[in-house]
């Protein structure tokens, strides 16, 4: 689930975001329907050169998997923004898709389903 108490978007305070299509102890009263949030990222020249040397010696570039983690926020950020405006407190069956944009950039898409769950104790 998305760590919503470390977000520091104050719009996803009350929004729980997962990948699993149920919530265990919580049962769905409405399905809003699908919700995406999207970003393109391009590459930095400076960070390109880095990972090329990075390259040469093997091993995580972090320059990218720091980019990547960013980007896959955003996403997860603007998908529950849109949840949100629909009614939604939370988005289940989420899951993650990349696409080349072009040669330097890449787009990340965050997709699930808005729904409105009980509280608990219902």
């Amino acid at each position: 689930m998305h760590p919503i108490e470390n977000n520091p978007n104050p719009s996803l305070h009350t929004m729980l975001i997962t990948t699993s299509p149920t919530v265990p102890g919580r049962k769905i009263l409405r399905c809003h329907g699908l919700v995406r949030g999207n970003t393109i990222r391009a590459r930095h020249v400076g960070k390109d050169i880095l990972a090329f040397f990075k390259n040469l010696v093997g091993g995580e570039i972090e320059e990218y998997t720091k980019l990547m983690a960013e980007s896959r926020e955003q996403a997860i950020d603007r998908m529950g923004d849109e949840a949100k405006r629909l009614g939604a407190n939370a988005v289940v069956a989420t899951y993650f898709t990349t696409s080349m944009v072009s040669k330097a950039a890449s787009e990340i898409l965050a997709v699930g389903t808005a729904v409105t769950l009980a509280e608990e104790d219902e």
